[in-house]
């Protein structure tokens, strides 16, 4: 990208992955948004994305994620600039810190953030988080274990959990 670019344009490219078409969304810096196949991107046409196939943050991005797909990758390392309310942000940056392969309930993010009654807050935050995947909302469950809510849907959340497990070596998941 070019330094005297403008902050607010935005970039875009799609990705084939295991549970379909992912479109990822960058600034010139920071990876904004992963969006699933059933998620539009909001805006007027003046400023809707540029679709770009080569960008840096965008194409480690999706270097990142074709790993992560493969089973060699259980950390992100990329720059990240979401937008939201900074309750959300703080929600985000916890989910960020769950370990690959495992699942906490919302209560035990809500408990992580300060206050274990703000679970719902915390599920409400959770599904408003624009980067899927690499922010692991999907590691988030119910109380019981159930899986709740998902923006991919809760059969993709049953597989990048179940992807998660057998890449460590633990087999799929008896609760889902």
């Amino acid at each position: 990208m070019n330094a005297a670019e403008p902050d607010n344009i935005t970039y875009s490219a799609t990705m084939n992955s295991p549970l379909g078409q992912l479109t990822l969304v960058a600034d010139a810096c920071s990876l904004q948004s992963v969006l699933w196949p059933s998620t539009a991107i909001e805006g007027s046409s003046n400023d809707l994305p540029i679709a770009s196939s080569d960008h840096h943050v965008i194409n480690s991005a999706i270097a990142q994620l074709e790993e992560y797909f493969a089973g060699e990758r259980q950390v992100f390392d990329l720059p990240l600039d979401p937008s939201g309310t900074d309750f959300q942000l703080e929600a985000w940056l916890a989910l960020r810190a769950i370990p690959f392969g495992t699942t906490i309930s919302y209560g035990d993010q809500a408990e992580k953030l300060g206050d274990p009654a703000k679970a719902r807050a915390v599920g409400s935050a959770n599904a408003r988080n624009p980067i899927s995947i690499i922010v692991p909302c999907h590691r988030v469950v119910g109380a019981s274990g159930a899986l709740t809510g998902f923006a991919g849907g809760l059969d993709s959340k049953a597989w990048l959990l179940d992807h998660e497990r057998q890449t460590l070596g633990l087999g799929p998941s008896k609760l889902f």
